[in-house]
């Protein structure tokens, strides 16, 4: 089993920052997806930032694309979303997603909401 740690969401006002983190546990073989996606009020749950594979290029949401970036550490076994420049339509709950041993997991969720 898998446990994921989510931290870092709350309040800021438009052009703020915040930055996530999620830390993954447990049995741990390998990690081949780990990243960010969010879910808005009304909306579907869209992908935000994520790392596939070994590669180190990330991919991102067109909407996020110069605003925010993803990180790892590797050792830690911990995800990174700085978000920067933030606007009221990145309102939302964001959802670490990690895909550890060939199953996907799901962190508990952060809400985020960006408003002055």
């Amino acid at each position: 089993q898998v446990q994921l740690v989510e931290s870092g969401g709350g309040l800021v006002q438009p052009g703020g920052s915040l930055r996530l983190s999620c830390a993954a546990s447990g049995i741990i073989f390998s990690i081949s997806v780990m990243g960010w996606y969010r879910q808005a009020p009304g909306k579907q749950r869209e992908g935000v930032a994520l790392f596939i594979g070994s590669g180190t290029s990330p991919n991102y949401g067109d909407s996020v694309k110069g605003r925010f970036a993803i990180s790892r550490d590797n050792a830690k076994n911990t995800v990174y979303l700085q978000m920067n420049s933030l606007k009221p339509e990145d309102t939302a709950v964001y959802y670490c997603y990690v895909r550890v041993n060939g199953v996907g997991y799901w962190g508990q969720g952060t809400q985020v909401t960006v408003s002055s």
